[in-house]
């Protein structure tokens, strides 16, 4: 049972009277109380919680020292089981004139028999069972069970260990959710840079030994970037690329445990195969995120529906797409509503271009034309990729219904207003679709030329 500090005050009072070392005392209290080894040396010397802190941040000063992010409260976690990081252990080390071994966590500022401290006391370990008392040091009498406890030992402070704190993990969240709207808008180009510099910064801290609640949490993190710096890369054209962080963000969302995020992942993997192929790899992943899904009202069970539609569509499956298209509608109904500026969320206007598609490649040019109508209304400024994409598919109807001139010219014009940064591959793939649909007898016109003319400039400068 942990005694109250009352009964270290006891232990400290007679440690004076009789001459104890620092060390001493603290053993005392540890074998007494059944405080940690950092604890008992703070109550050794007499400190409360805030005199410590106090005495470590002044220390840094003097010292010229970076200064940790401590606290009272950090510090009694460090004293109930946290673990904290290698600089701050060495920075306990020199404010409790102590080493790792002594403070039961690296660093050895102990003082030296030239400065008069008493160095014939050994410096009991975090796993010793029998502690020294003051008068004299005692050997263990039994080493076989001091050995299979020193592992305990270890084991229970692997278990507890953890360089996460809760503060962290809601700073992460705040920066995740700002880049989250940043890249609704931002060119992919740029986005790619911040995204992997956030990245890593959550990769370190996975690294590190975790609970299984903050590990599974980093690894959703991991997978939620992961997946848009995929994204970042398919719209550049950098396939390969693309296909590996996929592949890893699948990995992360999976080592999550969350169902809903392994879905979600997989629909947003379908979008590579579905602008470049194979498209049976599209549909199988938009199925396999859709029975992840196990037909629940949520904006991710809406996102696999109408993802499977318009993939299944441009594959030829009619009836299947038709069926994909009448879920995504009744699951999109049924779930909460999702900010539009949010890269990770599924708002309405995304749920339009993803019909748009399905009812395109199906040849529903009425439907199809209500659904890029009414998203481009929820894109108030008309620019970045998605509004180009619904002004693509515009065309592709129009090719359709054979006006040529007309699909040409709209593909061109959508091309060449796009702002640089945003014109990346894949709206080329897309707008070769618009010659794709047309008679082979046309490809030789004015307007079928001139807009093979523009998909043959470097991406970056159509």
């Amino acid at each position: 049972m942990v005694h109250k500090p009352s009964c270290a005050a006891r232990i400290r009072t007679r440690a004076q009277e009789s001459g104890w070392t620092i060390e001493a005392t603290a053993a005392e209290i540890v074998n007494c109380c059944e405080a940690s080894w950092l604890r008992a040396h703070r109550l050794g010397r007499g400190r409360t919680l805030r005199q410590a802190v106090d005495e470590l941040i002044q220390l840094c000063e003097t010292r010229g020292l970076a200064r940790p992010h401590v606290d009272p409260d950090q510090l009694r976690a460090w004293e109930t089981g946290r673990t904290p990081r290698g600089g701050t252990i060495d920075l306990l080390c020199r404010l409790y004139e102590s080493n790792a071994q002594g403070l039961g966590l690296a660093g050895d500022y102990r003082p030296t028999p030239h400065t008069g401290a008493d160095a014939a006391v050994p410096t009991p370990g975090p796993g010793s069972l029998l502690v020294p008392r003051p008068a004299t040091w005692s050997a263990p009498s039994d080493p076989f069970r001091d050995l299979v406890d020193s592992y305990r030992r270890k084991v229970e402070g692997t278990l507890a260990s953890t360089t996460a704190s809760g503060t962290q993990l809601e700073v992460l969240d705040e920066q995740i959710m700002d880049l989250r709207r940043a890249y609704v808008a931002s060119p992919p180009s740029q986005m790619v840079a911040r995204l992997v510099q956030l990245l890593e910064e959550v990769r370190l801290l996975a690294a590190d030994r975790q609970p299984a609640a903050v590990q599974s949490r980093l690894s959703e993190m991991i997978a939620v970037l992961a997946t848009l710096v995929a994204d970042a890369l398919m719209k550049l054209g950098r396939l390969d690329q693309a296909r590996l962080w996929y592949g890893t963000a699948r990995s992360a969302a999976d080592d999550s445990g969350s169902g809903e995020l392994r879905a979600r992942v997989r629909v947003q993997a379908a979008m590579l195969p579905y602008y470049y192929g194979p498209l049976e790899r599209a549909v199988s992943l938009t199925r396999e995120a859709r029975l992840l899904n196990r037909g629940r009202a949520t904006s991710t069970g809406a996102f696999a529906a109408a993802a499977e539609a318009r993939a299944r569509a441009r594959q030829g499956d009619i009836e299947g797409a038709r069926t994909a298209i009448a879920q995504a509608h009744d699951l999109f109904e049924r779930c909460p509503p999702s900010p539009p500026d949010d890269a990770w969320a599924f708002p309405r206007r995304r749920l339009l271009l993803y019909l748009s598609g399905a009812h395109t490649a199906l040849g529903d040019v009425q439907e199809a034309r209500q659904a890029q109508d009414e998203a481009l209304l929820l894109y108030p400024d008309h620019s970045g990729i998605d509004p180009a994409l619904l002004a693509l598919e515009h065309a592709m109807c129009l090719a359709q219904e054979h006006d040529v001139t007309e699909a040409c010219e709209l593909a061109c014009h959508t091309m060449l207003a796009v702002p640089e940064a945003h014109r990346t591959e894949i709206l080329g793939v897309r707008a070769q679709e618009v010659i794709n649909i047309l008679p082979a007898r046309v490809h030789t016109t004015r307007a079928v030329r001139d807009l093979g003319e523009v998909l043959a400039l470097p991406t970056g400068t159509r």
